[in-house]
């Protein structure tokens, strides 16, 4: 149902029933190719290409900094290893060396848990005031100094490391901090730069960088490791997102009014597609519609749910390839960061879909976001219930590690872009709050995982497939049943309601004509 002329497509929809956000026909839109809105996204993709090459550095480096996974066995022990050592058993992690001089260290198995965790206790402080600044003041400085500060952070970590792991987990924690910020200043800017038509290939594309970096950061870190020793990845990684944070800085706006290089047709179509809601909340915003809103518990419980088994993977997986799979370090770097390649993959082949189906109006904005969802989480939940059944079976637990991640990209047009369509203008405070939700189980998966492989045993890391699948399970029904894709009423100011009023009296009346 095409709107009259001169409507955003963000305007309400007249018609109750009606669930669509319906393009503009009129006017004729800029391509893509070379435009601001691309060059935005893919510098995005390249920040958290970055971001997450930090985040992950420590899941690959921690094998080498402490060569085992435990500290030296006692007097007349064995090791007992979960699976038996494969062919030319030399080849473990052990058996390889840091460089003379790199120190290593004894962590048990539950200090690494809180190591990898450390980073999400202060990643929870700054999302919720990340998005309420980004959503006010705009999300470009927000996003440029997140990751310069958790860049120049990382530039500290051998530091910290010989200072002891209480140092160690203390700088995790402040990079966590300074990288809180850049997803929900990311979702702040979408909400004035992403015509709703695009939305889900502009924002899967930028978040997708994630994967990307993931993908890049994992086998680099393995091989950086054994090459130079582990104090080099931190280097390295501190100094790519420095020289990122210059770039981004030089070329990015907040807002397409005020980017110097956009042409006027891109900026004018941006501005008319977004209407009102690509404007700053202000400083007061409705928190008890909010708090009481059932599709935003709906995403804050879905993304928990997915994050979960995520963020299992993403500081457990190098664990589980060394202890269990006995990969030397260069192939564990490379096979965990093999379902990242899908995952990246996945996720922009997903949201071309997406758009694809909402602009041929197949289905509705809500109908999308839940099929992507329930997809993107049910089949990877089946995987890991697969690779508890794989047993030391390399060959098929890699394999199903990797396709349950790569599925899980599905789900990226569907729940993790849904803050921008519930509510347009509050879009970065809804990411703050959901992800302040959805980075909890960054903090208790890795403790989790830690507990229950306390004994390196493969009975404990099929609780560990196990409680990641079910809890997949139980996101993916919760979004389904009270997920959707309408603009919510307290999205809209009083004089947007009024004039939609208005709108919909006028469609009624021709209705009854």
């Amino acid at each position: 149902m095409p709107l009259p002329n001169g409507n955003s497509i963000n305007t309400a929809p007249l018609d109750e029933g009606e669930d669509t956000e319906p393009l503009i026909d009129n006017d004729p839109i800029p391509p893509q190719c070379c435009s601001a809105r691309l060059n935005l996204a893919f510098l995005m993709f390249c920040g958290f290409s970055v971001v997450y090459g930090l985040r992950v550095n420590l899941s690959v480096a921690m094998v080498a900094m402490v060569n085992t996974t435990d500290p030296e066995p006692a007097l007349n022990t064995s090791v007992v290893y979960a699976c038996p050592l494969p062919p030319g058993g030399d080849n473990i992690s052990d058996s390889f060396h840091q460089p003379a001089g790199i120190p290593q260290y004894p962590w048990d198995s539950e200090t690494q848990g809180w190591l990898l965790g450390a980073f999400f206790f202060g990643y929870l402080c700054t999302q919720i005031p990340g998005g309420y600044l980004s959503g006010h003041y705009g999300g470009s400085i927000f996003l440029g100094v997140g990751v310069l500060v958790t860049a120049f952070l990382t530039l500290l970590t051998p530091l910290a490391a010989q200072m002891g792991s209480h140092w160690l987990f203390a700088l995790r924690a402040l990079e966590g901090f300074g990288e809180g910020v850049t997803f929900p200043a990311m979702m702040a800017m979408w909400a004035r730069w992403a015509p709703p038509p695009e939305r889900s290939r502009l924002m899967t594309l930028s978040g997708s960088g994630g994967n990307f970096g993931a993908f890049i950061a994992l086998p680099l870190t393995g091989l950086i490791s054994q090459s130079l020793g582990w104090p080099a990845v931190f280097y390295l990684c501190g100094a790519a997102g420095c020289l990122w944070a210059v770039v981004w800085f030089i070329f990015i706006s907040d807002d397409p009014r005020t980017h110097r290089r956009i042409s006027k047709e891109e900026r004018d179509y941006i501005i008319k597609s977004i209407g009102s809601q690509g404007t700053g909340h202000g400083w007061s915003v409705p928190l008890l519609s909010m708090s009481m809103s059932v599709p935003l518990w709906a995403i804050i419980i879905t993304q928990m749910c997915s994050n979960w088994s995520y963020y299992t993977l993403l500081t457990s997986l190098p664990t589980y390839m060394d202890n269990v799979m006995h990969f030397d370090l260069k192939s564990n770097g490379f096979l965990s960061a093999l379902p990242y390649l899908g995952a990246w993959l996945m996720t922009m082949l997903s949201g071309l879909v997406a758009d694809s189906l909402i602009e041929r109006e197949v289905f509705s904005i809500t109908v999308v976001r839940k099929l992507f969802t329930l997809i993107g989480l049910m089949l990877p939940a089946a995987f890991f219930v697969a690779v508890s059944f794989a047993g030391c079976n390399h060959i098929l637990a890699v394999t199903f590690l990797t396709l349950s991640t790569t599925l899980g990209g599905i789900s990226a047009p569907g729940v993790y872009i849904n803050q921008i369509d519930i509510a347009p203008r509050y879009a970065g405070f809804l990411m703050g709050i959901s992800n302040t939700f959805g980075t909890i189980p960054g903090v208790l998966a890795p403790i989790a995982t830690g507990y229950f492989t306390e004994g390196h045993t493969m009975a404990g890391w099929m609780k560990v497939f196990w409680v990641a699948a079910g809890i997949n399970v139980g996101g993916a029904l919760v979004y389904t049943i009270f997920g959707s894709g309408k603009i919510q009423p307290w999205a809209n100011t009083e004089d947007e309601r009024a004039e939609t009023e208005k709108e919909r009296s006028r469609f009624n009346e021709k209705k009854r004509m």
